[in-house]
């Protein structure tokens, strides 16, 4: 808490309880939850500078950044169950085979990224700070939708710039949440998503398998297999996968599995039935 505290000291983080409105410095901000993002301060001056940045014909790149990744959340009778390969690719290069792309901003949600690494990095740790201030002032926390809300309203002045930011936000409020949020504008809520190059292959997996009444470890099985069978088909995922399950007890993560495991195991099994 003391933490927290500092860091609204240095964001200089006011409240006027008085009046019902949030001030720093000389800006007084209407805001729904009573709760101010410093970082909106600067987004008029980063969007200029992306805008400048991708329509300058003397700053392209120097090839063709090709990227993908197979990220997936579901809803079932017990929770919700996120799982991601851990590629990172950049053009024909694996930049780093063992990324974090599920990882926990509370202790009843879970995000995937996929999109730019850097970027997606850099709103889960504003995300995650602006969550706990807003639980230190009001004593709760956030539900799912108002934390869709909040990131949807964070990206969008970055619509159609170079920012890339595609995150599936998995929460326990009442019951199992699951929304999808992206920087190009997009808010949904649904029950399954997979994002990413791999997953038109996943959801071939998903569609057929995915029942409401699955337990835990039926569910984990048919995650693994829809990540394996994406990494499988598509150059950009692979290496290995991670299983993360919200539940009303908060999130518990799965031990981090190789998919060349999932490989052999497929090959031995091909090999029993012949």
């Amino acid at each position: 808490m003391v933490h927290a505290m500092a860091l609204q000291d240095l964001c200089n983080f006011h409240s006027g309880h008085k009046t019902g409105r949030v001030t720093c410095g000389s800006v007084s901000h209407n805001a729904p939850f009573d709760f101010y993002i410093p970082a909106a301060e600067c987004l008029h001056i980063s969007m200029h500078f992306a805008l400048s940045w991708s329509t300058s014909t003397t700053s392209q790149p120097p090839f063709t950044i090709s990227h993908g990744t197979t990220t997936l959340a579901f809803t079932f009778k017990d929770g919700i169950l996120a799982a991601a390969d851990t590629r990172s690719s950049c053009s024909g290069l694996v930049a780093s085979p063992d990324s974090q792309k599920v990882e926990p901003i509370h202790s009843h949600l879970v995000s995937t990224s996929s999109g730019t690494s850097a970027d997606c990095a850099l709103w889960k740790r504003i995300l995650a700070r602006d969550l706990r201030l807003y639980q230190l002032r009001h004593g709760c926390r956030l539900s799912t939708g108002g934390v869709a809300k909040l990131l949807w309203h964070m990206l969008l002045p970055f619509k159609g710039s170079e920012l890339c930011v595609a995150t599936t936000l998995c929460g326990w409020d009442q019951g199992p949440s699951l929304f999808y949020v992206c920087s190009d504008g997009t808010r949904l809520q649904g029950t399954l998503f997979s994002v990413g190059s791999g997953s038109p292959y996943a959801y071939g997996i998903l569609d057929q398998a995915l029942q409401w009444g699955m337990t835990v470890d039926e569910a984990t099985l048919v995650a693994r297999e829809a990540v394996y069978r994406a990494a499988h088909r598509d150059a950009y995922s692979g290496n290995c996968v991670d299983v993360y399950h919200v539940s009303s007890k908060g999130w518990t993560r799965r031990r981090r599995e190789d998919l060349r495991d999932e490989f052999y195991r497929e090959k031995t099994r091909k090999e029993t039935l012949e």
